[in-house]
């Protein structure tokens, strides 16, 4: 048994595959199902089910695997302490985010990045939360900025923002319909929102019920920018934090009222696996992401408060 073998192991065992795990490891498949073979046979025991949709760990295989996962955190944090925690980081790192944030983080977080580890690569990976909960399971990803997410419990999370949503209305709105809106009083509005299974809209659909009301839900559009579209030309209103619709308040394109009674918010966080050790590409990407995400509050340009806790 050797490092090496217990590092196919694990990619194995996350990606369900051999060739996605080859894939991953650069290394050729046929040398890879060797290596899980050889592992097999110096345990004594299988440890996968194979068949036509890839391998499965066995239960045997899976008591393998959280002892295989504890050896290779370990052996991270050897490499770490070893490592000037100072000098410019190299290897790649691959950060998920939902659109909202990935529109007003991204930038800087690229940014700090060729200026402190030029030699690093980032990969910035777009979708929503669901998927992003699946991939960082899945270890395709290293790292996840998540809204509300439903089992955070699985993985180490770093709070960061509790976000007020705003009914978003065109130029003026906010002139006819008053300086601001109970939660009860959107069940009158013509509402554009994301489709059932979004996040946002899950959120929504949940403060509606319990507030007694039924959304009066026109028109549904996954896309924010479609959304802004719409409603910029007349077609209905939307909810919406500030922070993706900042450029067009500023022009007087749209405007945001209030909502109260209650005040829907949702929660911003980082999380990161449990099961495999965080790099410190990782890491230092949650930091930036932090810092930023407070200077957006303290400039104005997000509505919400800083959480230090969920």
């Amino acid at each position: 048994m050797d490092i090496s073998q217990l590092r196919t192991l694990i990619y194995v065992a996350e990606l369900g595959s051999l060739s996605k795990a080859a894939d991953r490891l650069r290394i050729a498949q046929p040398a890879l199902s060797r290596q899980i073979r050889l592992l097999e046979q110096d345990l004594g025991t299988r440890l996968f089910d194979r068949h036509g949709r890839g391998m499965i760990a066995t239960e045997k295989g899976h008591d393998v695997l959280r002892h295989a996962q504890r050896i290779m955190a370990e052996m991270e944090e050897i490499r770490v302490l070893a490592q000037d925690e100072n000098a410019p980081l190299r290897g790649h790192v691959s950060i998920g985010m939902p659109p909202t944030a990935s529109d007003i983080l991204s930038e800087p977080l690229v940014s700090t990045f060729q200026e402190t580890h030029p030699d690093a690569t980032l990969r910035i990976v777009n979708a929503y939360s669901g998927y992003l909960v699946d991939w960082l399971h899945r270890g395709d990803i290293d790292a996840a900025i998540l809204y509300n997410p439903k089992n955070a419990r699985s993985f180490h999370i770093q709070p960061l923002l509790e976000e007020a949503l705003f009914l978003i209305g065109p130029a003026n709105f906010d002139k006819v319909r008053g300086r601001q809106i109970t939660f009860s009083e959107l069940e009158k509005e013509r509402l554009l929102l994301p489709s059932i299974g979004n996040g946002l809209r899950s959120l929504l659909e949940k403060y509606a019920q319990e507030a007694g009301i039924t959304l009066n839900v026109k028109f549904e559009a996954d896309s924010y920018s479609t959304l802004k579209s719409i409603v910029q030309n007349n077609h209905g209103v939307t909810v919406l934090p500030l922070a993706p619709i900042r450029e067009e308040l500023n022009a007087g394109k749209l405007c945001a009222v209030p909502i109260v009674d209650p005040v829907p918010v949702r929660r911003l966080i980082i999380s990161y696996p449990t099961h495999r050790p965080v790099s410190r590409l990782a890491r230092f990407s949650g930091q930036v992401i932090a810092s930023t995400v407070k200077k957006l509050v303290e400039e104005g340009l997000c509505s919400g408060r800083i959480l230090t806790e969920i």
